[in-house]
């Protein structure tokens, strides 16, 4: 019997993350094991669309099909609006369910979209997976709408772990999440990992720095430290600043490259410009999807400063992963999520998380041992080559799947 798995997805392409990027190699890895897949996201995809959101059911993206859910209007009482999107999403799963004959749900974080799924795999009969790649609670706490310990912290904990008890397997992306999911009281056996990684056809080493693009931006002669994605306030950019002061002193041709935007962005630089080095940060806002190769060409050694907190500990990010598969060197913070994917001194260098001096001295000595680069290149090109991309990763869904359908 041929597998059909009805994935429920917070929001998908054409919006871009690393949400939606990790989801649509997931369901190429999965079509590679014979699997059909059918897929469905919750009201939040649409509100995400904003006034491009053209209230369609279905659609199609980049050749993937998708079901939709209708937006909701947005309640102010505490609880309501999510109450509201669960009742909504639970009706289109049970509707699509019914359509294509799911024989599996995969319901993907957060947990509003898994309680629903799990409501209607009780009604039809259907063994539901749920795959955590962050918890809701903490993410409530990066972005400022609780904090740890609050009663709406605990009440959401309690909500996950519910949902985790109730799943019929739980993955996850990696080892961090997958300790605190079974020191919930989840069977260990009943929890799989399928690690972030990468499609390497995707990614080839990165080519040489784009003169007329480094002379517009003022980076001509400059050693380049740079951040590439979403200004978040766990990613740390403001260590990285705030460390600029004392690498100039020693480096003064050194300069500061973000490229993106987010929450931070502001803060980030009215911080450059209180420490009098606005002119050495160079911010280029959001660039297109094909651009952003040529702005990894400008960089020298790639940043990923995150602070330390449960959701830095617990996850692994994809960006690390990226930029080993295009062969860059990078500079991350020892959180347990680079933890997992960084060997320091061998795939890249780790500093002390939180920590000023200690981020300026591995800077200094990354620039140091610019003639081990190319070793450290190949390694970390290997890494990923080898353990990180997504035919390994997602080839551990065969046996789970197998053993629930049967």
């Amino acid at each position: 019997m041929t597998t059909r798995v009805l994935h429920v997805f917070d929001h998908s392409i054409p919006l871009h993350s690393g949400y939606t990027f990790r989801s649509l190699a997931l369901l190429k890895g999965q079509r590679a094991l014979g699997f059909e897949t059918f897929h469905l996201t919750s009201p939040k995809h649409t509100a995400g669309l904003g006034d491009k959101a053209d209230g369609a059911l279905e659609n199609e993206v980049d050749g993937w099909h998708f079901f939709r859910t209708p937006t909701l209007p947005r309640s102010s009482l505490p609880g309501v609006g999510e109450y509201q999107l669960m009742r909504s999403l639970e009706e289109r799963i049970e509707q699509v369910a019914r359509q294509v004959k799911a024989t599996v749900l995969h319901a993907h974080s957060p947990v509003l979209n898994a309680l629903p799924a799990l409501k209607v795999g009780k009604r039809l009969g259907i063994p539901v997976v749920y795959e955590v790649r962050a918890f809701w609670e903490d993410a409530a706490v990066d972005h400022g709408s609780t904090q740890e310990g609050s009663l709406r912290y605990k009440l959401t904990r309690q909500m996950e772990s519910h949902a985790l008890k109730k799943a019929d397997h739980v993955f996850t992306i990696c080892e961090g999440l997958r300790s605190d999911i079974v020191a919930r009281g989840i069977d260990a056996a009943r929890v799989t990992v399928i690690p972030n990684a990468v499609d390497i056809a995707a990614f080839e080493p990165g080519g040489e720095a784009d003169v007329a693009l480094k002379e517009r931006l003022g980076l001509a002669g400059c050693t380049v430290l740079g951040f590439i994605g979403s200004f978040y306030a766990y990613e740390g950019l403001d260590l990285l600043i705030a460390a600029l002061p004392d690498l100039l002193a020693k480096c003064p041709d050194l300069r500061v490259l973000l490229v993106g935007g987010g929450p931070q962005d502001a803060a980030l630089k009215a911080q450059a410009a209180a420490l009098g080095v606005a002119d050495k940060v160079f911010f280029t806002g959001r660039v297109p999807h094909a651009e952003v190769g040529r702005y990894y060409d400008l960089v020298d050694l790639l940043c990923y400063p995150r602070h330390s907190m449960r959701l830095t500990e617990l996850v692994t990010p994809l960006k690390p992963l990226e930029a080993m598969a295009q062969g860059r060197v990078l500079l991350a913070s020892d959180v347990g999520g680079h933890r997992e994917l960084i060997r320091d001194g061998q795939t890249g260098y780790l500093f002390k998380a939180d920590d000023v001096a200690h981020l300026v001295a591995k800077v200094e000595e990354a620039l140091q041992e610019r003639a081990r680069w190319p070793e450290l290149r190949q390694q970390g090109r290997q890494f990923v080559e080898t353990e990180r991309n997504w035919s390994v990763s997602t080839a551990r869904y065969r046996q789970v799947f197998e053993a629930l359908c049967r």
